[in-house]
C-alpha cells in the first residue's frame, strides 16, 4: 500500500463470513465451490481504484475454533491484514470486532468501505456518514440490510460485489432488477 499524497486512506473491512453466507444460504443455497466465491484481491484493487487513493483491507475472521491457515496466508500474500478472532460460541465474535474498528476510525481522518450485508454494522456506521469522509458499502445489493437506505440518502455510496467490483470468475445466479440502459436481451436468448 503507497500512501496517498495527502495521506488519506481507505479502510476496507471485510465481513468474509457474511459475505460467504450470503452466497452459500441466499444465492446457491449449497456451499460455494471455490470458484464461486469472491477474488478478495479484486476487493482491494476496485476500492483503490473507485476512490484513487490506497486501501488497507482488514480480513475478520472467526477463528475460535482454529485459524485457516492457507486462506490466512493467502489473504496475507494479497495484501490484507487477517483480524483472528475468538470468544465464546454466543459471541459474534466478527461483528464486535468490526463494530469496535468502525467506533476507532470515527478518531481518524480515512475513508471507509464494508464488505457485509449485516444490519448489526448500520449503528456504528452512521456518525462515520458526517461529509468529512467517504463511507461505502460493498455487497450484493439484493441483500443488503434495508437499515442501510438512510445512510446512502445522506451519501454513503454502495456497490455491488458482483456487478461494480467485478470479483467474481463466474456469473452467479442471481436474480436482479436490471437498468434498462444494461438490458442486453441476448442474456436472456
Amino acid at each position: 500500500m503507497n500512501e496517498h499524497e495527502d495521506g488519506r486512506v481507505t479502510y476496507l473491512l471485510v465481513d468474509g463470513e457474511n459475505i460467504d453466507a450470503t452466497i452459500g444460504n441466499s444465492i446457491l443455497n449449497r456451499r460455494p465451490q471455490p470458484e464461486e466465491r469472491p477474488r478478495w484481491d479484486r476487493l482491494l484493487s476496485f476500492t483503490e481504484s473507485e476512490w484513487e487513493q490506497p486501501a488497507k483491507g482488514l480480513f475478520f475472521l472467526n477463528a475460535s475454533s482454529g485459524l485457516p491457515m492457507a486462506f490466512v496466508q493467502a489473504l496475507r500474500a494479497i495484501g490484507y491484514t487477517t483480524v483472528p478472532l475468538s470468544g465464546s460460541s454466543d459471541d459474534k465474535v466478527v461483528d464486535m470486532a468490526i463494530i469496535k474498528t468502525l467506533e476507532a476510525l470515527s478518531q481518524r481522518d480515512s475513508d471507509v468501505m464494508l464488505v457485509s450485508h449485516d444490519g448489526d454494522f448500520v449503528d456504528a456506521m452512521d456518525p462515520l456518514v458526517n461529509g468529512r469522509r467517504r463511507v461505502g458499502l460493498m455487497a450484493f445489493e439484493e441483500f443488503r440490510n434495508s437499515g442501510f437506505a438512510p445512510l446512502e440518502a445522506r451519501g454513503m455510496e454502495f456497490f455491488d460485489l458482483e456487478h461494480d467490483a467485478s470479483a467474481f470468475n463466474t456469473r452467479l445466479p442471481r436474480l436482479r432488477i436490471i437498468p434498462i440502459e444494461e438490458f442486453n436481451p441476448l442474456e436472456f436468448l
